[in-house]
């Protein structure tokens, strides 16, 4: 988190500068968001994939943020209102680029499959490049889920699709990522 972001954390700086950007003191939105847009940006270039539709989806969620900052309610977090903004324009633009969510029925999934993750010593460049690597739809659970830090129930909910398909398109993700770096290992 950057010291911005972590100064307009603060209740009453935060409350502040939301109250200034009610007011339509445009120096306060700029505040706003210099304090979350690199982190915001992070999370729709993880989600879009590509660098010119992360920063149209950034842009289009800031304008939102700045025409619904009225509605913020006073014990809402900033930073998480804005985020859940960001986040539902990540998903309306996978939306329209018609990603697939494959469907299971339900079953028991084991959330370690018996591998042992301490055998694997992946570099952070190999792992990134997997994920970059993976198909949109694991790629948008196992980012929703392991950088975001929403629950199976919430993902599901924000994709329309049930819990176990979730969990499931995770646990794909995953194992698709130790492939996908296995595979980069044996060819180096």
């Amino acid at each position: 988190m950057k010291a911005s972001e972590n100064n307009l954390n603060q209740t009453p700086l935060a409350e502040n500068v939301v109250d200034r950007c009610k007011k339509g003191d445009v120096r306060a939105f700029r505040e706003i968001y210099d304090a979350y847009s690199a982190a915001m940006y992070n999370i729709c270039l993880r989600m879009t994939n590509q660098v010119s539709d992360a920063e149209d989806v950034l842009q289009e969620a800031f304008i939102q943020v700045y025409r619904s900052i009225g509605k913020l309610e006073k014990d809402t977090s900033l930073s998480a209102w804005i985020k859940r903004i960001v986040v539902n324009h990540c998903l309306n633009y996978l939306r329209r680029k018609k990603v697939y969510f494959e469907e299971v029925g339900e079953m028991e999934i084991s959330e370690d499959a018996g591998l042992d993750e301490a055998q694997f010593s992946y570099t952070v460049t190999a792992v990134k490049s997997a994920i970059t690597a993976l198909p949109t739809g694991y790629r948008t659970v196992l980012n929703l889920y392991l950088f975001e830090n929403y629950s199976h129930k919430e993902i599901a909910d924000m994709l329309g699709i049930s819990e176990s398909t979730a969990k499931t398109q995770y646990m794909r993700a995953k194992e698709k990522v130790r492939q996908i770096v296995n595979q980069q290992n044996i060819m180096n």
